[in-house]
């Protein structure tokens, strides 16, 4: 940031050359879009996800479970492959894929809400689902039947409702299935740089080289993403100090010369969830008055605030001009509830969608208001991303607070969101299950979590991903700064010292 001396002096009469912001190539996916209108329907079955995602996720999985287990022999008895869980026999050693299924006591379920139908009151949120008794199960079920699993092959294994497994072992006198080891999908194949870019240029143009490596030549080296989550814009002035000093960092207003340049090459920002502190929640049964209220036309002051939208709206509408943005929704946004939520409606945003592509477009806009979670290229990496709800449900399944852990654990599972549709609401897929996936990323970052963290992890075929756990901004004041050219990352921290604060460091 710029000292006082820097900002605090008389203009000069010297030229300064304009600066110009780098550009992001930028080609986002559409993997999470719904059906508009009355194409998207609620009357079917959720089970139908987990079926889906089962047959999607079979191939990877047994190929992964053969080439671990071939000949493998315990006792002069060789291990074979058993097509459906209750086909299973005692005594027989075999292994078997399926859905993992964990019955836990402590659990939301339907009778939760039937308490709240009822007007009784609902026990808060627990921070946990384990059982600190021991009553959780863990399950492996398919399209036959479910068979609980025990044994120590469990014990070091991070297992969550929805992910696919290939369990091996042999059923017990109690027709529980000892498990002596366990194999999932690992890390799917993961695309070059520039290998969609460079695709879609063929398609566009033939197989012509000299336009190839003329696009090469143009692209140049790239800039720098901005990530930040957890906003928590309210609207009311305490909460903006910090967001302006943000705004201002951006758009180099809050910088020396030096700093100027520096904040030329942040190229695009990512806001990764929860951009308002929070939505507008149905009313609780206590809030209800007795005696029929008077029909209102419009929105109702009492019931709805419109201060902290229109604050987002100015506060993308003063970036735009200058940096590309891309608006992920929250759990706290005013987007649909289960995932995959859609993007924010432009009616909510009258100022940002000014720079949105027009409907029917191929090329995105300035502002590209996004699904979550979303995936797409830019600069020739491939990124994954969400609010943090996945992670955060998944949170409450596993021992211990290691949430790169649990990052690395999804790409693994090759499922983005596996406890939805059990504890995560979700949309009832019936064709396709879009939270498997399909290829691999270079960056996976998830928004709203207590704390900045990074880890590189590597798969088997030559993989490598950085996970990126991107900080609650509200709580941290940290943004994080990532290098396309080599996948470097920095933070920059805002913080705002109060009269009592500057005492103490004085």
């Amino acid at each position: 940031m710029a000292s006082a001396d820097d900002l605090l002096q008389p203009p000069g009469l010297g030229e300064y050359p304009p600066l110009e912001r780098l550009a992001s190539y930028y080609n986002p996916l559409h993997t999470f879009d719904l059906a508009k209108g009355d194409q998207k329907h609620y009357q079917q079955q959720y089970a139908d996800i987990y079926f889906l995602r089962l047959a999607m996720l079979k191939p990877a999985v047994k190929q992964a479970a053969e080439t671990a287990w071939e000949d493998f022999e315990v006792g002069g008895e060789t291990v074979h492959q058993v097509d459906r869980v209750l086909d299973v026999r005692q005594g027989e050693l075999c292994w078997v894929m399926g859905t993992i299924y964990m019955d836990m006591p402590l659990k939301p379920n339907i009778l939760d809400d039937i308490s709240k139908d009822h007007w009784i009151s609902a026990l808060p949120p627990r921070e946990k689902y384990r059982s600190a008794a021991g009553e959780d199960q863990t399950m492996i079920e398919d399209e036959s039947g479910r068979l609980r699993l025990v044994g120590t092959g469990l014990q070091n294994v991070m297992l969550v409702t929805g992910c696919i497994v290939a369990v091996m072992g042999t059923e017990n006198a109690n027709g529980e299935f000892e498990v002596i080891d366990l194999k999932i999908a690992d890390l799917p194949r993961q695309p070059q740089r520039w290998e969609r870019d460079d695709s879609d240029d063929v398609l566009a143009n033939g197989s012509n080289g000299k336009q190839k490596s003329d696009d090469a030549e143009s692209r140049g080296s790239g800039g720098k993403i901005a990530i930040v989550s957890g906003l928590g814009i309210r609207g009311d002035e305490a909460n903006s100090l910090t967001l302006d000093l943000l705004m201002e960092f951006l758009l180099g207003e809050a910088c020396g010369t030096t700093e100027q340049q520096d904040t030329c090459a942040i190229s695009r920002l990512i806001i990764a969830g929860n951009s308002l502190s929070e939505a507008s929640p149905l009313p609780a049964p206590d809030q209800f008055s007795g005696k029929k209220s008077s029909k209102k036309y419009g929105y109702d002051a009492s019931a709805y605030n419109p201060a902290p939208t229109a604050h987002l709206d100015n506060f993308l509408a003063t970036l735009l001009p200058s940096i590309p943005v891309t608006l992920i929704p929250g759990d706290s946004d005013p987007a649909n509830v289960s995932l995959p939520q859609q993007p924010i409606h432009p009616a909510m945003l009258p100022h940002s969608r000014a720079y949105s592509a027009v409907p029917g477009a191929t090329e995105p806009g300035w502002f590209d208001s996004t699904t979550n979670p979303w995936e797409g290229d830019i600069d020739g990496w491939r990124f994954m991303g969400n609010g943090g709800q996945p992670l955060d449900d998944v949170f409450k399944y596993v021992e211990g607070n290691e949430r790169l852990d649990m990052m690395e654990s999804f790409l693994k599972w090759r499922c983005v969101a596996p406890t939805a549709p059990d504890t995560l609401w979700c949309y009832p897929f019936q064709d396709t299950d879009p939270f498997v996936l399909k290829e691999c990323p270079h960056v996976f970052f998830v928004g709203n979590q207590p704390k900045f963290e990074q880890a590189v992890i590597e798969g088997p075929t030559g993989q490598s991903v950085l996970l990126l756990a991107i900080p609650v901004f509200r709580d941290t004041g940290e943004v994080v700064l990532l290098d396309t050219n080599n996948l470097n990352t920095e933070v920059v921290r805002f913080d705002v010292f109060d009269d009592h604060e500057e005492e103490l460091l004085e």
